[in-house]
């Protein structure tokens, strides 16, 4: 089963998913560093506002030469002050050679490759929350599996031994037809001698004809149980069984015995929610919180960079959130909400968990009583069989009686029959909603009734 089952391979599939992802996550502490590489044509236009420097430059010139002849002895003072004259006259059409306004353009292309770091140093509690929810994913994905696994082995259980009951059934439902065979065939003598009716023989002839279809059903659902079996154990060939369906008269020990399981698959996979849910409330914490982180750049290509670009920068920096688009309280409220929820369901499961174990094993243990009881209901069934044919053949007793006999007799084999499979599936549930399915070997090879297998 292990080894065909597309539901088991899925859930491993499932299991080594979760588990590589939460593997994944284990580095976000660690820095992101990234190679690119582009190729940049660009313009550059720069302009330089100098009319306020001419203005200033001129009227510094003017208080200058107004102070120049000042400077020199009295006989050259009216010869500078003629030559700071001719200058200051000749000063605005100098400046007036100098532009308002400077304009210059630039054009070019580069290469610019590069390396950037970041590395995230405090995210408000956001990195372990990814990481907790992505290790309790992993955790719903094995508990997911330990159940499919249940699952596959208590269908199996039911499948293998259903197929065992479709099987005794039609060899329950030929031993019938053939006792109403040697009744209609002692019916036939008997009414060649005059001892019964041939109305008597008629009814036998009916019930000989109703025991025959109901071989024919049961030869029906023996057939559909054994292509069934093979269907599930992807053998073309079909399955003989060679183990009996089997109970063990011995009581069960105590059912607390089977309570207060902590590795049941159920509950592992409650509990992993309720941490999924914890770390989703921390996710939507973090959200409150600011955020620090350090980066850094580093241009391969320094002679190729843009004239306002650094060789090189490292620094630290701090984001937070001032105005969201999705309401923080109202999404940690729901975080919140989602935990209780998950809290309240690992609690059901638990309470749903010891429900279920006390009512499987009820059944297990009602199953084994009525089981014991019928091996002395199927004595008497087979010796009333035998006496009412014989009665019979005598003349002593009517056909119906022994239709009767035989109506029983089958009824008591066909009972026990469905108990034992009732027990074995019962204990298959009990078993599984303990937590100890493994141990069902165990309790088979301790039974101490076994039904014979059926005949090829």
């Amino acid at each position: 089963m292990d080894s065909v089952s597309h539901a088991l391979s899925g859930a491993g599939h499932e299991v080594k998913a979760a588990e590589d992802t939460a593997d994944a996550l284990k580095a976000l502490n660690r820095p992101v560093i990234t190679a690119s590489a582009q190729y940049l044509e660009y313009q550059k236009t720069l302009s330089l506002d100098l009319s306020g420097a001419k203005s200033d430059a001129a009227s510094a010139t003017d208080s200058f030469l107004s102070g120049l002849p000042s400077q020199f002895p009295p006989a050259f003072q009216q010869i500078v002050g003629e030559v700071a004259g001719r200058v200051e006259q000749a000063l605005p059409g100098l400046l007036s050679a100098i532009p308002d306004t400077l304009r210059y353009q630039y054009r070019d292309d580069v290469f610019r490759p590069t390396v950037q770091a970041v590395m995230p140093l405090y995210t408000g509690g956001a990195i372990p929350a990814i990481q907790h929810g992505a290790l309790a994913g992993a955790d719903i994905a094995r508990a997911k599996q330990a159940q499919a696994r249940e699952l596959s082995t208590v269908n199996l259980v039911r499948v293998y031994f259903g197929q065992q009951v479709a099987s005794q059934l039609l060899v329950s439902a030929t031993d019938v037809r053939d006792a109403f065979d040697r009744h209609l065939s002692d019916a036939q003598k008997l009414e060649q001698q005059g001892v019964i009716p041939h109305a008597t023989t008629l009814q036998v002839q009916v019930a000989r004809d109703a025991a025959e279809r109901s071989r024919l059903r049961a030869e029906l659902d023996a057939r559909t149980a054994s292509d069934e079996l093979g269907r599930l154990l992807d053998a073309d060939g079909g399955v003989t069984p060679t183990t009996a369906l089997f109970v063990d008269a011995r009581p069960l020990p105590p059912v607390g015995d089977f309570l207060g399981g902590s590795d049941l698959p159920r509950a592992r996979e409650a509990d992993a929610t309720r941490k999924l849910a914890d770390a989703g409330t921390a996710l939507a914490k973090s959200r409150f919180l600011p955020q620090a982180y350090a980066f850094g750049e580093y241009n391969f290509d320094h002679k190729q960079a843009l004239p306002i670009e650094p060789d090189w920068v490292v620094g630290v920096g701090v984001r937070y959130t001032l105005l969201s688009n999705i309401d923080r309280r109202k999404t940690l409220d729901a975080a919140r909400e989602h935990a209780r929820a998950a809290a309240d369901a690992a609690a059901d499961v638990r309470k749903t968990l010891t429900t279920e174990t006390v009512r499987a094993y009820d059944l297990v243990e009602t199953a084994r009583r009525s089981f014991l009881l019928l091996d002395s209901n199927i004595a008497a069934a087979q010796e009333n069989l035998r006496v009412q044919q014989i009665s019979f053949r005598e003349g002593e007793a009517s056909g119906a009686a022994v239709t009767d006999a035989i109506a029983a007799l089958q009824t008591a084999e066909t009972q026990r029959i469905a108990t034992a499979y009732e027990y074995d599936l019962a204990l298959a549930g009990l078993l599984a909603a303990s937590g100890r399915l493994d141990e069902f070997s165990d309790f088979l090879s301790r039974a101490d009734h076994r039904l014979a297998l059926p005949r090829p």
